[in-house]
């Protein structure tokens, strides 16, 4: 193929290249882990040079904590999305609870499992881990202080149950690298019976069908 058949390279505006690098790196990070974020990965992955890389990111600690801020942002946008603000809160919070199950949960687990390690190390990364377990907690708040407002929920404090909720989904992520066959179904669905019991729901609610 001569040099004028061949495609020609269409130059990106910063924002889109600087979008595209930290994407490319998000997407190594769930599949490979945070570690096999560098700058010359990313530049094949791209088929450009390192140097591109690093003009968007001079210190490579910073792309990293900027893709795992991208896919840990994701995950909540999936797991609690906005285009179900309008649904009752119980549909709600059944419909984030059994996306907390399975291959894609286990993938993501994995993420934070990593930068949680990671974050002891890299000042940056701690930060980024700090304002996504943030974010988190106010989500799913939010979530829980609609069902209150609209008698839905019987709780004195949402933020709490929010709280006991992550942490128990934390633990059972922690075993996303693990075999779990034979686990029993009452440790698969402990979030679920907490959030009932914590709630004013009845056994059974947020695993029903909605």
């Amino acid at each position: 193929m001569s040099s004028s058949d061949r495609p020609k390279r269409v130059r990106k505006n910063p924002e889109a290249r600087r979008a595209e690098i930290v994407a490319t790196a998000a997407a190594i990070a769930l599949a490979e882990g945070l570690e096999c974020i560098t700058m010359r990965r990313v530049a094949e992955e791209l088929d450009v040079r390192p140097g591109l890389i690093s003009h968007y990111f001079p210190v490579a600690e910073e792309l990293v904590a900027e893709a795992f801020g991208v896919a840990a942002g994701g995950e909540l946008a999936e797991l609690l999305p906005e285009s179900e603000a309008g649904l009752p809160a119980v549909r709600r919070l059944a419909r984030f609870l059994g996306r907390t199950e399975g291959p894609r949960y286990d993938e993501l687990s994995r993420l934070w499992l990593n930068a949680r390690h990671l974050s002891r190390f890299r000042p940056a990364l701690r930060e980024r881990v700090g304002r996504q377990e943030a974010a988190w907690r106010d989500g799913l708040t939010a979530l829980l202080g609609d069902g209150v407002a609209a008698g839905e929920f019987s709780t004195p404090d949402p933020q709490v149950v929010a709280i006991q909720l992550l942490v128990v989904l934390d633990g059972l992520g922690a075993h996303a690298n693990t075999d779990r066959t034979g686990r029993p179904g009452a440790v698969t669905r402990m979030a679920h019976a907490l959030a009932e019991r914590e709630l004013g729901l009845a056994p059974g609610t947020l695993g029903a069908p909605h």
